[in-house]
């Protein structure tokens, strides 16, 4: 693997093909540290699972799993313990709508081509790190377009926000870009139990299931 610097971002890569790994970690910024690497569906979550890196750059069309490729990783680390504070980036040389929307749908926070050169990549990284979503530009229309709201989902959006408290919104905004708990509390000065209570309370008032489900909300009500 590749060599660690201090404070670097710890990655997987889950891609297929073994050269295309290897030349991507080659291509990697020293900010960067691969923990590990997968080439199917079930070998990326039990890598995953092993060693939660902080992120994880993941093709979308994998063999192995029930076939559901990149989106079947997404579902099936959302319930691994521990997993809450890794984010995925998706990789792929596919730029079909139907490829971005599912996995920025099952929880990814952005979606590059495989065009991109390995500083685009890095950076990419640390963005999606830090809580951001990063997109390719012509793929964000995409999700502009599968998430838009209209004017009467504008409303609706608004009456849904009217259930939560000023701070129920600041903590929902960052738990929606991928900020983990910890980092929120210390935004925010809060305590994490405090944090966890607000967002237990977000979730049932908006009547979702976890933070995947949270940041789709969010993103179809151009909330982030």
């Amino acid at each position: 693997m590749s060599a660690a610097t201090p404070e670097a971002i710890r990655v997987v890569i889950v891609d297929d093909h073994q050269i295309f790994r290897t030349g991507l970690r080659a291509e990697l910024g020293p900010e960067l540290h691969v923990v590990g690497e997968a080439a199917t569906v079930d070998e990326a979550v039990a890598v995953i699972a092993e060693t939660l890196p902080e992120v994880v750059l993941l093709d979308v069309h994998l063999p192995g799993g029930d076939g559901g490729g990149g989106a079947e990783v997404l579902r099936r680390i959302a319930e691994l313990p521990g997993s809450a504070e890794t984010r995925v980036l998706a990789l792929s040389v596919s730029d079909a709508a139907d490829d971005v929307v599912s996995v920025i749908r099952a929880g990814a926070r952005g979606y590059l081509t495989k065009t991109a050169s390995g500083a685009e990549v890095t950076s990419a990284v640390a963005r999606v790190n830090g809580g951001d979503a990063v997109f390719s530009p012509r793929l964000a229309g995409f999700v502009l377009d599968a998430f838009g709201a209209g004017g009467g989902e504008t409303a609706a959006a608004d009456d849904e926000l009217d259930r939560l408290t000023a701070r129920e919104q600041e903590v929902m905004r960052m738990i929606a870009r991928g900020y983990a708990y910890k980092e929120v509390a210390a935004e925010l000065f809060l305590s994490v139990k405090t944090v966890e209570t607000h967002v237990s309370k977000v979730l049932r008032k908006l009547q979702l299931s976890n933070r995947h489900e949270l940041t789709a909300w969010a993103l179809a009500r151009r909330l982030l």
